[in-house]
């Protein structure tokens, strides 16, 4: 059985990325860029601000990734708020080591 992508209101369908690991390097940017903020945010503000495509699976590999980047260093979690059907998330923050590796690189 196989699920269809539901377009979008404008009519367009969203790209679909089969690897993990090719979805990683391909969102990685926008999280660095917020994470170089310091700005609190949940990771669906950066999905929907950055137009970035959806995972292989959605439901697991949002919350891996987040994961993946604090292990790496790059965010820490700061608190919670809730999405828009009332689910909580877990904010995320840049790390000051990741703020002060962008003023570098700047």
């Amino acid at each position: 059985m196989t699920s269809s992508i539901q377009p979008a209101l404008d009519g367009t369908v969203p790209e679909t990325i089969d690897n993990f690991e090719t979805w990683v390097a391909q969102v990685r940017p926008a999280f660095e860029q917020a994470a170089a903020t310091g700005r609190e945010f949940a990771s669906w503000h950066i999905k929907v601000d950055a137009e970035l495509p959806d995972p292989p699976n959605p439901k697991s590999q949002w919350g891996a990734l987040m994961h993946r980047f604090s292990e790496e260093g790059l965010v820490e979690a700061v608190s919670f708020t809730t999405t828009r059907d009332g689910s909580g998330v877990r904010t995320w923050r840049g790390t000051r080591t990741a703020r002060a590796q962008q003023r570098r690189a700047a």
